[in-house]
């Protein structure tokens, strides 16, 4: 009956929210279930909701998640869970109802900015991370909850905002990131390439469910409109919002880190993820599964069963409360390929896809006209990906349809077996520009009998400051996927240089030439799993 329960308890919360928790909405919403009310049930975990003090003064909106008869001489072990960008407290009320009936003091608390909570947006900034230090202080004087044994989780955005407390308060002994960021340079600017997409929206739900910085519109403004004499000015502010920053300060903490995240996040591509995970010393664990932003683990936050809670609960109850419960002795990395199958374990990031690779040489010379889709895109922000994940209908493409004017196309031959992609291909040829600035989308397809392409991965890359008309090399790691390609397929590398997943800096009328010198020949490598 628990999971039920637990759909039913965020169901009535998320009713709450919705019925006049506007944020600039003070008043309370009208005939709504009193905390009382709403934890009356024998048996089951208790919730209050509380005024809880942020740093600087600030109010944040939280709620409590008592185990049900806590004892008042027992303490448990505490979970702080900021939320995601733009929603309240009672995101995570399903999974939080569910901790507590474990034994764990479970407070959750809207991110500084948004929705009820005071002060504004600083996007992970200082005020962000010291929230969260002031939120376990409050947690500990009025909560029955254990001081040695403290965790973190979050989604998105307060992933982010867990890596970041974590590195800041060595109280944290885990934390559980999910579809997060740790490098946010990396996150939305890979390939010094804007991604329009996912800054825009950032941006608009940001307006929507809160009171961003000035700071922050500032950032956004000089972002979108390309403004390259503030492009140091925008890293240096991504940098101080990137946990990858902090990893020094959590090896030495010594936290127990768990990260996950999906294939085809439009918002927080997973390479970022496996990077920082490669650099942690501590006790580690990297989920990677099919989905788009917050979806492998979003059924969780209905209390719906899923894969990625299942995992979080594990990973809490092992360190923080002692169980030996597998953790321990499981593979650090576990991989679900987004064409089906079970979940694959690997020893470390580095094994995944190093064992074979495939090497499709671009030896004939391309020629394009900038400025025009050809046709061949990474899809549309959040749907896309999620398409693939629940009806494994990717973005697709007629690969000889392609305009040649507007894509440069390689293909290879068909293959006798079938090839599990598994990590990042490698692009590597030479470029040739009539202008000094561009962009160009390099995309990898699985290319069936009747040339219909479903795309695999891809990555932007932009250049500024090149002397027209001279060559140059390029290297650029396509994102991180795990997919199955079926025998008798072609690989195809598809070039163009629009997406609306970015920001094209190609002026009117520029040319790009792709070209494989004897020298220095052009290929891309494709790493497979070997079996």
């Amino acid at each position: 009956m628990r999971t039920p329960t637990a759909a039913t308890a965020a169901a009535a919360l998320l009713a709450a929210a919705a019925l006049g928790l506007a944020p600039h909405q003070a008043q309370a919403a009208p005939n709504l279930p009193s905390p009382t009310t709403l934890s009356a049930t024998s048996g089951l975990p208790q919730v209050r909701f509380h005024d809880i003090p942020g740093s600087g003064g600030v109010t944040l909106k939280g709620n409590v998640f008592t185990p049900a008869k806590a004892r008042a001489d027992q303490r448990y072990p505490l979970l702080v869970l900021p939320t995601s960008w733009g929603l309240p407290q009672i995101e995570y009320a399903a999974q939080a109802r569910k901790l507590a009936d474990s034994g764990y003091v479970v407070v959750s608390y809207t991110s500084r900015g948004f929705w009820l909570s005071g002060g504004e947006i600083e996007v992970a900034g200082p005020p962000d991370v010291a929230d969260a230090s002031a939120v376990i202080d409050w947690a500990l004087a009025n909560t029955p909850a254990d001081p040695a044994h403290i965790g973190m989780a979050g989604v998105s955005y307060g992933a982010g905002i867990c890596l970041l407390a974590a590195g800041h308060d060595p109280r944290v002994k885990a934390v559980v990131a999910l579809s997060g960021w740790a490098d946010l340079i990396e996150s939305i600017y890979s390939g010094r390439t804007q991604h329009r997409q996912a800054a825009a929206l950032l941006g608009l739900s940001g307006s929507l469910t809160g009171r961003p910085s000035s700071e922050l519109k500032r950032i956004l403004r000089d972002f979108l409109a390309s403004d390259l004499s503030k492009e140091q000015e925008m890293i240096k502010w991504g940098r101080q919002r990137s946990p990858a920053e902090k990893i020094n300060e959590l090896n030495v903490n010594n936290t127990a880190v768990m990260l996950g995240n999906a294939w085809g996040d439009t918002i927080f591509a997973p390479d970022q993820y496996a990077d920082f995970f490669e650099e942690l010393k501590g006790p580690k664990r990297l989920e990677f599964r099919p989905g788009d932003h917050a979806t492998a683990e979003g059924s969780g936050l209905f209390g719906l069963p899923n894969d990625t809670w299942t995992s979080a609960h594990r990973w809490f109850d092992h360190h923080l409360k002692g169980e030996r419960n597998g953790v321990e002795t499981e593979a650090p990395v576990r991989l679900k390929s987004r064409t089906g199958g079970g979940y694959e374990e690997y020893g470390s990031w580095q094994e995944v896809g190093a064992r074979a690779s495939e090497r499709l040489a671009l030896g004939d010379r391309e020629h394009l006209w900038a400025n025009v889709d050809s046709g061949a895109n990474g899809g549309l922000l959040l749907l896309s990906s999620t398409l693939d994940q629940f009806l494994k209908t990717p973005p697709m493409a007629s690969i000889p349809l392609l305009p040649r004017f507007f894509a440069a196309v390689w293909q290879s031959d068909r293959g006798t077996g079938e090839r599990h992609v598994r990590g990042s291909a490698k692009l590597h040829t030479t470029v040739t520009s009539t202008r000094s600035s561009g962009t160009f989308v390099a995309y990898l397809y699985d290319v069936g009998p009747l040339g219909i392409g479903k795309l695999i991965s891809n990555a932007p890359y932009t250049f500024h400051d090149r002397t027209p008309r001279r060559a140059f090399p390029v290297d650029l790691d396509l994102f991180a996927t795990s997919y199955d390609v079926p025998a008798g397929h072609r690989l195809a590398l598809v070039i163009d240089t629009v997406d609306p997943l970015y920001i094209e800096h190609n002026p009117t009328g520029a040319q790009l030439t792709f070209s494989s010198p004897r020298t220095d020949p052009s290929y891309v490598t494709v790493p497979l799993r070997k079996e």
